[in-house]
């Protein structure tokens, strides 16, 4: 660390890579060190940071640098938790963008590393800092909405690129690309780019949409209720828009039944993301279902709606004998007696609006725990019982089965 100034590495320099680099230089990080396996790539991270930062194919290079104090992770999903571990095991501060594994049972070794190296861990799911969720979060605990039941989210779209499309360079050959070390733990296949490019949409490399955005959503609801997560999984979906060869849904459902737990009681979630949803722009949100009221969010906006409820149960008695209705009416207003007329104002909705850049200040709270010592706010532990639900998304599609899944040890139950 140099002049109390955090010198960091990007690994894996795609569009979220680089916007990861740039979050952390605008906060006051020197960026020294970068890799990635398409030569392109480092060529551009030279032309923005200048030709003096080191640059190669080979992550371990960049561990091995000792002027590089925390390292930046946006791989592919199938190279985090092998890089995550290696960099931990060198000494450096890791950033690691969501979700934190690939694979659920890989967690574990990330937790045991952090732990042991006693270096800040942040999982890259920024909802977690977003002052909606912060705000739900005080809701909640407040009761605002009486007793949770219910929550509904979801994140569709309808572009080829929130589609996972990605420009595939012109210039992509075995020349300039490391292919070998792209595929890495992934089955041996011959060079094709759009596997590499547009890798999300390929199981081999990705998650998915569980893995992309389920544990988006999964990580904004465990802040707001505390919770550790589910443990009852189903979902279902498949391709039906974007038959461009990837092996991941483009329509996906899933319900997760929450059991009640000291933070909560018990509730059910929704989830939905759609990638053909002839919606004019994205969109993204939430709606926490109370027995007193309703939440709903979007990116800058919560809404809190207040139903107040029924003073008494109401009868149904139209098909009973006279007789038994005329003593049923006599026990009930003895239960409930007639009132007066009283005047009744419904509350008007509550409207919260908060701006604030949500990546930015997830890189701020990672640059703080690593600078200052503050606390994390999504280290691996948060991250694997957001990602291993999620990922139980897609292993109850694959399998057309229920998941199930332990919130308190973060495993999978058989």
């Amino acid at each position: 660390m140099q002049n109390n100034k955090l010198q960091i590495a990007l690994i894996g320099c795609g569009g979220m890579g680089q916007g990861d680099a740039a979050n952390e230089t605008k906060l006051g990080a020197k960026l020294v060190a970068a890799a990635d396996i398409y030569d392109g790539r480092l060529q551009r991270m030279k032309e923005v940071y200048g030709p003096q930062i080191f640059t190669s194919r080979d992550y371990r290079e960049v561990l091995a640098r000792p002027d590089v104090d925390a390292v930046l992770i946006a791989t592919p999903d199938h190279w985090h938790a092998r890089i995550a571990i290696d960099a931990l095991n060198a000494g450096k501060h890791v950033y690691c963008q969501k979700p934190m594994v690939q694979k659920p049972e890989d967690g574990h070794a990330i937790i045991n590393a952090w732990r042991k190296s006693g270096k800040v861990f942040q999982v890259g799911s920024q909802y977690v800092s977003s002052p909606i969720y912060l705000k739900a979060k005080e809701l909640i605990a407040q009761g605002a909405i009486g007793e949770l039941n219910m929550v509904e989210a979801w994140l569709d779209r309808n572009t080829a690129l929130g589609a996972w499309q990605y420009s595939i360079p012109p210039d992509a050959s075995l020349q300039n690309i490391d292919w070998d070390r792209f595929l890495g733990s992934a089955p041996k296949r011959p060079f094709e780019p759009v596997r590499l490019f547009r890798w999300r949409n390929y199981r081999d490399y990705g998650t998915g949409m569980a893995g992309d955005l389920y544990v988006h959503l999964l990580s904004g609801l465990h802040l707001a209720t505390n919770s550790k997560g589910p443990n009852r999984i189903y979902a279902t979906g498949g391709i039906r828009f974007w038959n461009d060869g990837r092996d991941v849904p483009d329509v996906m459902l899933a319900t997760l039944d929450y059991p009640q737990a000291p933070e909560h009681p018990a509730f059910t979630l929704a989830l939905r993301v759609n990638f053909a949803s002839s919606e004019p722009q994205e969109r993204f949100g939430f709606r926490f279902v109370g027995s007193d009221g309703t939440m709903t969010t979007s990116y800058n906006t919560l809404i809190l709606s207040k139903t107040p409820r029924e003073r008494e149960p109401g009868m149904s008695i139209n098909t009973f004998p006279s007789k038994m209705q005329a003593d049923y009416v006599r026990e009930y207003q003895k239960k409930y007696p007639p009132r007066g007329p009283v005047a009744e104002l419904d509350a008007d909705d509550q409207k919260f609006q908060m701006r604030a850049d949500a990546h930015l200040e997830h890189h701020r709270n990672f640059q703080s725990s690593v600078l200052n010592g503050a606390k994390q706010i999504e280290d691996p532990i948060f991250g694997l019982r957001a990602a291993g639900p999620a990922l139980l998304c897609n292993e109850s599609i694959y399998s057309q089965q229920i998941q199930h899944w332990d919130p308190v040890a973060m495993r999978v139950k058989a």
